[in-house]
């Protein structure tokens, strides 16, 4: 029996072209379309319309004087979006016919044609960005899917031999990035393979966010065990089960909404991330919707409480450039207000190789332990410290914020500090 019969090929490969992979996958899988799960995509009705919109671009640039009050995309993609969609081909400029699958596609290359959407989409709008794989690594692409969709995700996997379990670094992009865009501009996988851990980088899609960005500002997307969240823990698990990962030193960090939502995964599952880093993100519930989001990137919002919330999160590091005009710089201080209240605080002041001061502020709790490192970063715009121009979005003027985030994360597991 032909498991792939009842199959509608040309329309798996067309969902996947329209990156509703979701619904791909579900048809590869022989489900009826409809019935597996769902990223949140415009699903189309019969006439071919979509039911709603795609998600709105959240991490924009605020208004400059004169501008009327118009929010713009960081690299100016919505110009050049808007030219191309204007272009006689369409979208790419190719023509009518090319994206159309030929009908000798076979069920077997879907996987494969999945993959390949996948990165077109992350390539779309990014720096393209080669990360080198020494010999002995590996850095592999995966799909994770549950009843929430489906994304990608990277892993890396070093080739400095383990020994016992290695730690867990997750690493979530910002808006119109990519994990190698990420990957490259971080240089993460340098530092992997310099202290012996493994890093994931979860993709975000264009069907779930216009711009890729991961949706920290839907009430939806703050909840442990919903929505975005249970994708992003389930990749973590996912690791955990696959690879030799020592579970109390498992960590995550983002950049932007990647920040934010690394907030929210800190709130979220504090039993399996022993430590958060936060660069130019907001707190967990700073915004509940697209008006509060705005909001809240412009002018800074604190964390919202929620029931059943632990009261404190995970130990925290937070990098924030006080000349950030994406996601003002008082919102690095909510985040560290999320973490909770130290005892005693030290204040460090320091000038990064590149010539960009900062100053360090570490609060400790009563048992004299790290509870959150704050950096400000003096003339620091929206962009990773410290970063490689190889990725974007990046300042390598500042501190090294990877390599900084990587000691915080080494110095602490779950049940306190380990070493």
């Amino acid at each position: 029996m032909n498991p792939f019969k009842q199959i509608d090929m040309a329309e798996a490969t067309r969902l996947t072209r329209e990156g509703r992979l979701d619904e791909a996958m579900a048809l590869l899988r022989g489900l009826q379309p409809g019935a597996g799960p769902s990223t949140g995509a415009p699903r189309a009705k019969a006439d071919g319309s979509a039911r709603r919109a795609p998600k709105e671009v959240i991490d924009l640039v605020p208004p400059a004087q004169g501008s009327d009050g118009v929010w713009t995309q960081p690299d100016g993609r919505r110009e050049a979006t808007a030219k191309a969609a204007a272009s006689p081909g369409g979208r790419d400029g190719r023509g009518p016919g090319r994206d159309q699958p030929g009908p000798s596609l076979r069920a077997a290359d879907l996987e494969q044609v999945l993959r390949s959407s996948l990165g077109n989409r992350f390539a779309a709008g990014s720096r393209s960005a080669a990360v080198g794989v020494p010999p002995g690594a590996s850095f592999e692409e995966h799909l994770y899917t549950n009843e929430a969709g489906t994304r990608p995700y990277k892993l890396y996997v070093p080739a400095a031999p383990g020994g016992n379990a290695r730690p867990l670094i997750v690493m979530l992009h910002g808006c119109t990035q990519s994990p190698d865009d990420f990957a490259a501009g971080t240089r993460m996988n340098e530092l992997a393979e310099e202290f012996g851990f493994l890093v994931a980088y979860p993709g975000q899609t264009q069907s779930a966010n216009v711009s890729k960005c991961w949706n920290w500002f839907n009430a939806a997307d703050q909840q442990r065990d919903r929505g975005e969240p249970s994708l992003l823990a389930g990749i973590t698990r996912t690791v955990l089960r696959d690879h030799d990962v020592d579970p109390s030193r498992v960590y995550i960090a983002g950049l932007s909404a990647g920040g934010a939502a690394a907030a929210v995964m800190g709130a979220a599952y504090p039993d399996l991330y022993a430590a958060v880093g936060v660069h130019s993100g907001l707190a967990c519930g700073a915004a509940r919707d697209m008006a509060s989001a705005f909001s809240a990137m412009r002018q800074g919002a604190p964390a919202a409480r929620t029931s059943g919330a632990p009261k404190d999160g995970p130990p925290t590091i937070v990098f924030h450039g006080d000349r950030d005009t994406t996601v003002h710089p008082t919102n690095g201080d909510h985040v560290v207000a999320q973490v909770g209240a130290g005892q005693r605080t030290e204040v460090r002041d320091g000038r990064s190789e590149g010539g960009m001061t900062f100053t360090r502020t570490i609060q400790f709790d009563r048992a004299d332990r790290v509870l959150s490192e704050q950096w400000v970063l003096h003339g620091g715009g929206h962009a990773w410290s410290g970063g490689s121009a190889s990725g974007s979005y990046t300042d390598p003027r500042g501190p090294d914020a990877s390599r900084e985030m990587v000691r915080f994360f080494l110095e602490h597991g779950r049940r306190g500090r380990v070493g």
